[in-house]
């Protein structure tokens, strides 16, 4: 891999600006399609001239702009050695945390990534079928590092024990009211992108407009414990993600589901499973053995893949398999009027 200065006619547009090339077959989307909280999620925006996001860095807010080139949306076939040499994305930053957004730039796009392991033939051989089949089909994905603890965890935390929609409702309405504008981008700056707040303007928000955003009592106070060591969560990116797993739990309200979820994101974590999701156990049981199971079966079906549980996890879920649905769902509650 290697990082070299975009074009002039890009640079000249930005506050700094960088040309990554992975080196392998890459994919932008199916890198970064995890992060955003939903199509609404204000600190995202895809749009024909790149992915735009925004975000708070050590040094000041940053807004980046993200093109693949080099085949479709810079996707390149495995068999292509050609097209994956001349795949690369180019990067373009603005506002006072550029530098930084910059520096992070490659763990951010999966850089740091190694399926090799896992796409080595012995080990290959012992993956269930439709998993092999999934990465045949997905030769691209990777598993992107945000380094961004907090920006991980307060949405996160937003979806313990209740529906997504609930969830990405209730962020977008925080967002919205509470969120910063986006260092502009020039003429091209993509109207409406936001900037999660920080861990100081999270503590301000009041309890009413917790409630209005449908969050109730028991996340927000979690939200507010966690927010009162961000430093020390912030301090967690450079832990092996193990580690900072167990340490995000010692905050009460932070349980294995929550880390799981945070550290897949801002470590790229290859083996963390959400123990806990309302419906990822009884997906992996219907997928590997046609039948449900619990937590203590989903870890026992993954255990023979350890190390990479959750790369086994995402392939399941690209391999286009649904289980069936029986019997009640969770119900969308909401008490924002009440």
């Amino acid at each position: 891999m290697t990082i070299a200065d975009a074009p002039a006619r890009l640079a000249a547009a930005a506050d700094a600006s960088l040309r990554w090339h992975p080196g392998r077959p890459y994919s932008l989307d199916q890198t970064l399609g995890i992060l955003p909280r939903g199509y609404g999620d204000p600190s995202y925006s895809s749009r024909p001239d790149g992915l735009w996001t925004a975000f708070t860095t050590p040094d000041g807010p940053v807004t980046l702009r993200l093109t693949a080139a080099g085949g479709q949306d810079g996707l390149t076939p495995a068999s292509s050695p050609a097209s994956a040499a001349e795949c690369h994305v180019d990067v373009q930053a603005w506002g006072p945390g550029s530098a930084a957004a910059l520096e992070a730039v490659p763990r951010l796009l999966g850089g740091t990534d190694d399926w090799s392991a896992f796409d080595e033939p012995v080990f290959h051989a012992t993956l269930p079928r439709m998993v092999q089949d999934a990465r045949r089909r997905n030769p691209l994905v990777r598993l992107p590092s945000t380094g961004r603890m907090i920006d991980s965890l307060v949405p996160t935390i937003l979806e313990q024990k209740v529906t997504v929609i609930e969830a990405r409702r209730g962020y977008r309405y925080l967002m919205y009211r509470f969120g910063s504008p986006a260092p502009v981008a020039g003429a091209a700056s993509p109207a409406g992108l936001l900037v999660q707040p920080t861990p100081a303007e999270w503590l301000r928000i009041p309890s009413w407009e917790w409630h209005q955003a449908g969050v109730g009592p028991q996340r927000s106070a979690t939200v507010m414990r966690a927010l009162r060591s961000a430093v020390a969560l912030e301090r967690l990116a450079a832990l092996p993600a193990a580690e900072a797993a167990a340490k995000m739990q010692t905050i009460p309200g932070i349980g294995v589901w929550t880390a799981a979820e945070v550290v897949q994101r801002t470590h790229g974590c290859p083996d963390s499973i959400a123990v806990g999701d309302y419906h990822l156990a009884a997906y992996v049981g219907a997928a590997l053995t046609g039948r449900r199971t619990d937590d203590a079966g989903m870890l026992a079906l993954l255990e023979p893949w350890k190390g990479h549980r959750q790369r086994v996890v995402r392939m399941l879920g690209l391999s286009g398999f649904r289980k069936p649905t029986f019997g009640p769902r969770m119900t969308i509650q909401d008490h924002r009027r009440h």
